[in-house]
């Protein structure tokens, strides 16, 4: 159905015609079984730092757009990378999570790539369409971030201190309710014809289509065990294996020791079902718990 017609009058502001023109899909994720596990603290580390691992492919892609069009006058009005960027927080939790080789281990599915190839493409050649992929996830981030934080912290037993959540954490925004307000009233200021409005909501509803194909391949690699191309259980015996290695310098330090005993919590998978279910309850909730509060 053509969004014009759903939308004869595109003169109101763009915010609230993209949370209508995402209304069902919002309204299907929020109804979800899965999303209501999560809420119950049901996750797995494994999955955490799977779905972990594709945000940070994501945002590396789309932070690098918004950084080329900081200056375009398409763009320009909502840039806030101090306030919203999230590509440094993920690396400190692939830290926390993988250890300082964490770029070899995180995996990066073929649907996490094309993904990531749209926003390159939306970058380069229509940088007006940013504002979409910019909304969808900075906003749902920061809507329901503060509660999926707790929710994690609490299920995977991560420290109060905050390491492995620095991605819920936006350090640069005091009042999450007076920022959005003000990114709104920025991105409805962005000048758009009728035309350009439409392929807006359009590439928001792309947006969606994009994360579902991240949700289903990580799917596929939950299903067979795998993380990164290795099989789960070959790589938390190496991983042990390294660990229990004697060091002629004695034990690694005791936040160190920590860490290391984070990294091995959760690996070994229980049923692929059960783990899958696990994980797209933690991506259903992002969307849900986030976006349907924007």
């Amino acid at each position: 159905t053509s969004v014009l017609l759903l939308f004869p009058s595109m003169s109101r502001d763009l915010s609230e015609l993209m949370k209508e023109a995402t209304k069902e899909v919002h309204e299907r994720a929020e109804n979800t079984p899965f999303m209501k596990n999560f809420q119950r603290g049901q996750v797995s580390l494994q999955e955490f730092k799977m779905v972990t691992s594709s945000l940070y492919f994501i945002y590396s892609a789309l932070e690098e757009e918004i950084d080329r069009n900081k200056n375009n006058p398409v763009y320009a009005p909502v840039y806030f990378p101090a306030e919203l960027h999230r590509k440094a927080a993920l690396e400190k939790d692939l830290e926390y999570f993988y250890g300082s080789n964490w770029r070899k281990e995180i995996p990066c599915p073929k649907a996490t790539q094309e993904y990531v190839e749209r926003l390159h493409y939306v970058g380069k050649s229509h940088p007006e369409l940013l504002v979409a992929h910019a909304y969808t996830r900075y906003l749902g981030d920061l809507s329901g971030g503060q509660v999926l934080k707790k929710i994690a912290q609490k299920a995977l037993q991560l420290p109060s201190t905050g390491e492995g959540l620095a991605f819920f954490t936006f350090d640069g925004v005091s009042n999450a309710t007076k920022f959005k307000q003000l990114y709104r009233s920025r991105m409805n200021a962005l000048e758009m014809d009728l035309a350009t409005k439409r392929r807006v909501l359009e590439e928001a509803k792309k947006a969606f289509l994009l994360n579902i194909q991240v949700f289903e391949a990580l799917q596929e690699l939950v299903s067979k065990g795998q993380e990164n191309g290795f099989p789960v259980q070959l790589k938390a015996e190496l991983r042990t294996r390294s660990v229990n290695k004697p060091s002629e310098h004695g034990p690694a330090p005791g936040k160190e020791s920590e860490r290391t005993n984070r990294r091995q919590t959760g690996i070994m998978p229980s049923t692929p079902l059960v783990r899958w279910i696990l994980a797209l309850s933690f991506l259903a909730t992002t969307v849900a718990v986030g976006l349907f509060a924007m």
